[in-house]
């Protein structure tokens, strides 16, 4: 009896040991990942301090899932004039019928310029019924995981898509002067994808501008746009692998795949780093979140300085001098190499 207890003993031993390293190396593997998104954040972001401060919860910055890149910080005030989407528009310097004029090209961002978009198990529900209460639209998106249930059956993820203020009316209405397009940092498929490790760090990672360059994202950004533009307004649809890798940034949208001219192409972005190729034909409108529901930059803002460029032969000298985008970018060490307007 007693060899049979002391056997017992040493089995118990050896199985506190197994559990003992187990639990060692699930810390150790956390710990790992940590420190990977931690890297990250230090790589692609050009505001990593304050990124920090939001990863380990001592700023608040709203949950993203499709942002892509860099969070856009309020240009400053010290540049040669004040940099602001309220500042005063010029009059039409070049012509003024639209008649003898190409097409403009508006190339529009996707989210927090025209959308927010937060997993379901993700969003304050104060922060939802205070949207919907201001009256602002959203639809939600069930999205498919590589993830498995218990019985193997794929597992559905709930998306809730906020819609900026006013966008109906603003794709209306500038469609009737200009050719849309799409162009989004997002992936195009239908199935959004995240482990369940991960899932366990998306808050950490989701409040960082580095979100979809850390989460094993298989895309969603079509069938949002498909819900936004049912009336097809947008001529062309340009997603993720449409964009370009440079030695500053990555997803940069050129838009010289769109034309070689850029005289009448604008974009309008609320990360200025993706139009960083073309800084002359950028406008870096203000981020949108579920918090902004009485925004009115579409209609108040972005689209009379629309309407004014599509008056334009070229649209470069107007946003150079309403927005002095060049030397906002070699503030932040980035060299501009195009043609002076």
């Amino acid at each position: 009896m007693a060899e049979l207890a002391d056997a017992e003993a040493l089995s118990a031993v050896a199985e506190d040991s197994r559990s003992a390293a187990q639990a060692w190396r699930a810390v150790i593997g956390w710990v790992s990942i940590v420190l990977q998104v931690v890297i990250q954040i230090l790589r692609f972001s050009p505001s990593s301090w304050a990124q920090l401060l939001s990863f380990v919860g001592l700023r608040d910055h709203p949950h993203s899932l499709l942002s892509s890149s860099a969070p856009f910080k309020p240009l400053p005030s010290d540049i040669p004039v004040e940099i602001s989407m309220e500042a005063p528009i010029s009059a039409p310097s070049s012509v003024t019928s639209a008649e003898a004029l190409e097409k403009l090209t508006i190339v529009l961002d996707l989210d927090e310029t025209l959308v927010c978009a937060y997993e379901a198990s993700s969003l304050p529900d104060i922060v939802r019924i205070q949207a919907i209460d201001a009256g602002l639209k959203c639809f939600e998106l069930e999205c498919k995981t590589v993830d498995k249930d218990a019985e193997g059956r794929e597992k559905i993820n709930h998306v809730i898509v906020f819609e900026r203020p006013g966008l109906e009316d603003f794709l209306e209405q500038t469609s009737k002067f200009a050719d849309l397009v799409l162009f989004t940092a997002g992936l195009e498929g239908l199935i959004f994808c995240h482990s369940s490790l991960f899932r366990k760090l998306l808050y950490l990672i989701s409040i960082t501008s580095c979100f979809l360059n850390l989460m094993v994202v298989l895309g969603y950004a079509r069938p949002l746009v498909d819900v936004i533009d049912v009336k097809n307004r947008f001529s062309l649809r340009l997603y993720r692998p449409s964009t370009v890798s440079t030695e500053h940034r990555h997803h940069v949208k050129d838009l010289s795949c769109l034309s070689k001219d850029l005289c009448r192409i604008v974009i309008v972005d609320n990360n200025p780093f993706s139009f960083l190729l073309q800084p002359l034909n950028g406008i870096p409108c203000v981020a949108f979140s579920a918090a902004q529901p009485f925004d009115e930059q579409l209609l108040k803002v972005v689209l009379p300085l629309l309407k004014q460029l599509s008056l334009e032969k070229d649209v470069r000298p107007v946003l150079y001098k309403q927005f002095y985008m060049p030397e906002w970018f070699e503030k932040h060490g980035i060299p501009f190499d195009n043609q002076s307007p």
